[in-house]
């Protein structure tokens, strides 16, 4: 029931950003797509019960939002209730499945990879359109999402990979 309630107080936020454009030099290096409500599929329902845990708590090894959820934890869950596939293991393991998936190419409910600890594929997230991700970082204590293009994450990206 918390989850139904988290799913349709995010709605209208998420109609309202599917309609924003990009500024036009941000836009020619930019993943080529982005999220509607219109848009079907296991990426569409990925995202929305991603975006649903924005504000969950951040907790080492966390794998429920209930305890707290890590990067790959937040992941590995909402793929298994969203969606069905079960990913297990740290970031780097979960990297080493799917099928690499271009910059320009990326569609929401990928997942995105960082080396944020000097160590590849240190980070994951999901990537919801417009050029920003869902993810839980560990320096911020709560799930939020980002952007790619920018800060502090923009100079980490590693790759993106598709499981859906």
């Amino acid at each position: 029931m918390r989850d139904t309630l988290r799913l349709l107080a995010l709605l209208p936020l998420l109609i309202v950003g599917a309609c924003a454009s990009l500024p036009e030099e941000e836009a020619a290096d930019a993943p080529s797509s982005s999220l509607s409500i219109a848009d079907s599929g296991k990426g569409a329902e990925v995202v929305i019960f991603a975006m649903s845990l924005i504000d969950t708590g951040y907790r080492f090894g966390g794998k429920n939002p209930d305890a707290g959820l890590d990067c790959s934890g937040m992941v590995s869950y909402i793929y298994d209730k969203a969606a069905g596939v079960k990913l297990e293991g740290s970031a780097a393991q979960m990297a080493q499945q799917g099928r690499r998936v271009d910059y320009r190419e990326i569609q929401p409910g990928d997942l995105v990879f960082f080396n944020t600890r000097n160590r590849p594929r240190s980070h994951v997230g999901i990537y919801v359109g417009e050029g920003k991700f869902v993810h839980a970082p560990q320096s911020r204590g709560k799930v939020k999402v980002s952007s790619l293009r920018s800060g502090y994450f923009a100079g980490r990206f590693e790759e993106a990979r598709r499981y859906l």
